[in-house]
């Protein structure tokens, strides 16, 4: 059968392939595959595999493995773990549509992973440039919801996830980080934004500490970098969207990921024309699914809270990204910093957590 990781998309036999399906609960017998390349993943490989078989079992599945330098590797293992731990132990208790896995698995020294997932063609990755319609915002949301409602202040963030619990020093290494990745952010591009915008970047960057050290009382598993790059919607826009890229799971503010994806997803004044709806929709998902004693209001101050998530992501990713820089990948990270800059001011966010306030 071989390890359980691989690295070579050419190590993966049909031998290997049959241990991780039936791992996974299909009763087949693989007897020849093929493979091609999908994505452009530069710290991740992702491969189709069309697959010939005996049994009941998927003609089609996706493999996800690390890659690239031993160094990127290193800088990737809680990345590598946070991703197997999700499908592994999270995903069958939550509510949220994400591909089935077969197999996760995460090697000794954290720095190679393989996932056997379901092929969800042909839905679609969103588009972070173009935006989404209200529909798919709508849809994405409910499905957000499914993440947060199960484990929200649950007895499983301390006892099987704690280790995603953000630590004093995880903060100030953070922190360093995002106010580091600030200057260089608005150093590249010096010209897209006004004295204001960038005070709004940096003033951001100065209450990370404070924004990630503060407990509200409101805790649930996050996916942490939940916008359209990482939503599956299916073609005919029925409600179906599957969220991937599990690898920056954390504990937190489920705000964070509600505001993230509003914030990114949808263009300045639709925004503000939706987002009070788009909210109320998010709550009452999660209502529907059990969670008492948390209101409206509430859930909309969490939403103004997690707003610092989008600058926090969007400029220490452009800047950590070990993708080279091109104009597309340029143009959207300023559309993000921008949209962010916005809710920021409207929503008043930065004076809300400054006072410590929700």
């Amino acid at each position: 059968m071989g390890r359980l990781t691989v690295d070579d998309p050419h190590e993966i036999t049909p031998e290997w392939m049959t241990a991780a399906l039936r791992e996974g609960g299909d009763d087949v017998v693989v007897t020849a595959l093929s493979f091609e390349r999908i994505g452009t993943g530069k710290t991740g490989a992702t491969y189709r595999f069309h697959l010939q078989h005996d049994g009941a079992g998927p003609d089609t599945v996706v493999i996800k493995t690390a890659a690239g330098s031993p160094e990127q590797r290193a800088g990737m293992r809680r990345a590598f773990q946070a991703e197997t731990f999700f499908y592994q132990t999270l995903a069958p208790r939550a509510r949220i549509q994400a591909p089935r896995c077969w197999r996760a698995a995460v090697s000794d020294d954290g720095a190679s992973c393989t996932l056997v997932l379901a092929d969800a063609h042909p839905a679609m990755a969103g588009a972070q440039e173009r935006g989404c319609s209200l529909a798919q915002a709508r849809a994405a949301l409910l499905n957000l919801a499914g993440l947060h409602a199960p484990f929200w202040n649950s007895p499983i963030l301390a006892q099987e996830a704690g280790w995603l619990r953000m630590t004093q020093a995880r903060v100030e290494l953070l922190a360093g980080l995002h106010a580091r990745s600030t200057a260089t952010f608005l150093e590249w591009y010096a010209d897209a934004f006004s004295p204001q915008e960038a005070d709004v970047l940096r003033r951001s960057a100065d209450l990370t500490p404070r924004w990630m050290l503060t407990d509200y009382g409101r805790n649930s598993v996050l996916h942490g970098d939940y916008r359209l790059d990482n939503l599956l919607f299916a073609p005919d826009e029925d409600g179906r969207v599957l969220a991937v890229d599990w690898q920056t799971l954390d504990i937190g503010l489920p705000g964070r990921d509600l505001a993230y994806f509003l914030a990114t997803a949808l263009e300045i004044e639709e925004r503000r024309r939706s987002e009070q709806a788009l909210v109320r929709a998010y709550h009452d998902q999660l209502v529907a699914y059990g969670l008492t004693g948390f209101s409206l209001e509430t859930c909309q101050t969490d939403y103004r809270l997690g707003m610092l998530q989008v600058p926090f992501i969007t400029v220490v990713g452009c800047v950590v990204s070990p993708v080279e820089r091109t104009l597309s990948g340029d143009r959207m990270f300023i559309s993000m910093a921008k949209r962010a800059i916005r809710a920021i001011e409207d929503l008043e966010v930065l004076e809300l957590v400054a006072a410590g306030r929700g």
